[in-house]
């Protein structure tokens, strides 16, 4: 009963949470979203200190329950270990008892650490559980998803939105995509053939809660005085932590998945509040050594890095677009920005730099889709902004309200109307109105904020050309003007980030 209780709510959590990532309506997250801020590094990182403290609790009192039902990363270590349990149900199970190894264990979580309070992003990022599975099921289950929904109707937005852009954009998202691949595929091969393999080697969060776990008010314990050494529960235990032949388990690996209690026929393995130390066996078999020892796992001990960050260097450019034959469409290109921009809400770079961990949940459901990773090896993964696709809407607030590591706070669309992110620069030479001789005024004509205005190109002369002028204390650097400013391949103007947000 235990096992399946538990059954349901891993599967109940793992569900909801990979459809927050594929809720392009953003319904789920109005009900659920709280399942994305209870997980336990972006509730450290958001400062949560009621969602710390309750998992902290949780773990002294039951265990690593958070690992096998909250955590998805771990759950879906679950669902491809199952998997592959179901294939080779014939075969002699891989799993077995291994010594943990304690080295690797606190070594990658004092490497966590140290990036961690060094603002080295692109390696705690890495490492953080959640976040991991969060690239994985934007970049690659996402577009799974809609393809289900309608193929055709997701080649063309997809043709759409990369119709105009510059190879720089591709790299982009061919690289963050490549990260997710690499992290799916090495724990899918992990998981498949040696269970939580991950979980007790390079996790953090599965360190910190297994080293609070040693201290659990109930775990699973063995009765040596009803154990034949049958090792069924060591056989079925995914993170190798059952040592059968001396009675213990190791707590700070057991995430409490309940498979021994169910496998266990004689009823020597059982779920219970703990009272002190297990009691030793009575019969002279279960005091002798067996004289063969186990093969040891070189594998799993072999297990010393993580996957490393694979990018691509280049990308074949896309082909010249035609305008119905009219006209060759020219490839739009990316400012350089001296300051990144992030989104409002963010409060700051430091602030985003510090508290994101790359889930890239806010760019799932951007529906502008002016969110994309970064490719900046400092900020590696996380969301900043450009306008190539769309704008950001000054009354859209969707990426603050799904944030649960408090990278981009909570804001209201008034305040969304009055944060200055960053602000429009016009450049005279690639303006149509200097380079093709005629009237524009688009940049204007869609400014939201009203910040843009067309004033005579020469002052003695009225009637002449108009230009844009910016009034940098009225821009809120939305991005309109230089997403529809018809200039290429460089917009006529463009929206150069802030590194500390302002109020206007």
């Amino acid at each position: 009963m235990l096992r399946k209780i538990r059954l349901t709510a891993a599967v109940v959590f793992f569900t909801i949470i990979t459809l927050l990532f594929l809720d392009f309506t953003g319904t789920i997250h109005g009900w659920f979203g709280w399942m994305a801020k209870i997980q336990f590094l972006p509730a450290i990182l958001a400062l949560n200190v009621g969602v710390v403290v309750f998992l902290v609790v949780l773990t002294l009192l039951f265990g690593r329950i958070y690992c096998s039902v909250i955590c998805p990363m771990g759950v879906f270590q679950d669902i491809i270990a199952w998997g592959s349990k179901k294939r080779k149900k014939k075969k002699k199970s891989p799993y077995n008892y291994s010594p943990a190894i304690n080295w690797l264990r606190y070594g990658a979580l004092g490497v966590f650490i140290i990036t961690l309070v060094a603002s080295v992003d692109s390696t705690f990022t890495l490492l953080a559980p959640y976040s991991s599975y969060g690239r994985i099921a934007n970049n690659l289950f996402a577009p799974i998803w809609q393809w289900g929904n309608n193929l055709l109707a997701y080649l063309a937005e997809r043709a759409n939105s990369y119709a105009f852009y510059e190879v720089d954009v591709w790299i982009k998202s061919l690289s963050t995509f490549i990260v997710a691949a690499v992290t799916l595929i090495v724990i899918f091969i992990l998981a498949w053939r040696y269970g939580r393999t991950y979980c007790n080697t390079i996790c953090p969060v599965g360190t910190v809660l297994g080293f609070l776990s040693r201290f659990s008010l109930f775990r699973i314990t063995i009765d040596a005085d009803k154990c034949n050494k049958c090792s069924l529960c060591s056989r079925n235990c995914k993170a190798s932590c059952i040592d059968y032949k001396e009675y213990k388990i190791d707590n700070s690996r057991c995430v409490t998945c309940m498979n021994c209690v169910e496998k266990c026929n004689k009823g020597a393995i059982t779920y219970k509040l703990r009272y002190g130390k297990n009691k030793p066996a009575t019969n002279v078999a279960t005091q002798t050594e067996t004289a063969v020892q186990e093969q040891i796992n070189d594998t799993r001990r072999g297990f010393l890095s993580i996957a490393a960050v694979v990018a691509t260097t280049s990308v074949l450019k896309a082909q010249e677009k035609g305008d119905g034959g009219l006209a060759v469409i020219a490839d739009k290109k990316i400012p350089d920005r001296e300051t990144p921009i992030v989104p409002a809400g963010a409060l700051s770079l430091r602030n985003m730099a510090q508290h994101c961990t790359a889930c890239q949940l806010c760019v799932s459901v951007c529906p502008n889709q002016v969110l994309r990773p970064s490719s900046n090896w400092s900020t590696m993964m996380q969301p900043e902004i450009s306008y190539e696709r769309g704008y950001c809407r000054p009354e859209c607030t969707k990426c603050s309200e799904v944030c649960p590591a408090g990278a981009i706070r909570k804001i209201t669309k008034e305040e969304k109307s009055s944060i200055q992110v960053g602000h429009a620069v016009w450049i005279k030479q690639n303006c149509v109105v200097f380079r093709d001789n005629m009237e524009c005024g688009n940049c204007a004509r869609h400014c939201p904020a009203a910040a843009i205005q067309m004033v005579a190109s020469d002052p003695e002369n009225q009637k002449s050309l108009k230009i844009p002028v910016v009034n940098t204390e009225r821009c809120i650097g939305c991005g309109a003007c230089e997403n529809l400013c018809p200039s290429r391949p460089f917009s006529a103007i463009y929206v150069e980030g802030h590194s500390m947000h302002r109020i206007i």
